[in-house]
């Protein structure tokens, strides 16, 4: 059965968001959303997961080099959680170490958020 997913680079100022299908299995960069130190604008993140209806949500997971936990994957697990309790819908976290120095190299002068996420989702939808 084709499932479609919603891809989340979490960051502490902007949420790159993408869309991406299991027929396919590729992925769209959609706009990015701001933050407030890693808190989303919600009717934003909302009105997305509403427009694309996703049978999944992918956060971005930013591991340390090393596969060990950081700050920052701590918040992004917590983020994790209340988009899950907000949705009730399945959440995975993925591994997004280099996702953002490759979205870096592939998008120099646009929204390199966006494009991560994207990553995000092939990354998931390539396993």
């Amino acid at each position: 059965m084709p499932e479609t997913v919603l891809a989340i680079d979490f960051g502490l100022k902007h949420f790159g968001l993408a869309v991406g299908q299991t027929v396919s299995r590729t992925a769209t960069p959609l706009s990015a959303i701001t933050a407030s130190d890693g808190i989303p604008d919600w009717r934003l993140l909302d009105a997305a997961i509403g427009e694309w209806r996703p049978h999944r949500l992918l956060v971005g997971l930013p591991l340390n080099m090393d596969g060990t936990n950081s700050e920052m994957a701590e918040r992004a697990r917590r983020f994790a959680t209340a988009l899950s309790n907000r949705h009730g819908q399945p959440v995975e976290l993925i591994d997004e170490r280099l996702t953002t120095v490759e979205a870096k190299r592939l998008r120099p002068d646009g929204d390199d958020h966006s494009v991560a996420a994207a990553l995000i989702a092939e990354t998931w939808l390539n396993r």
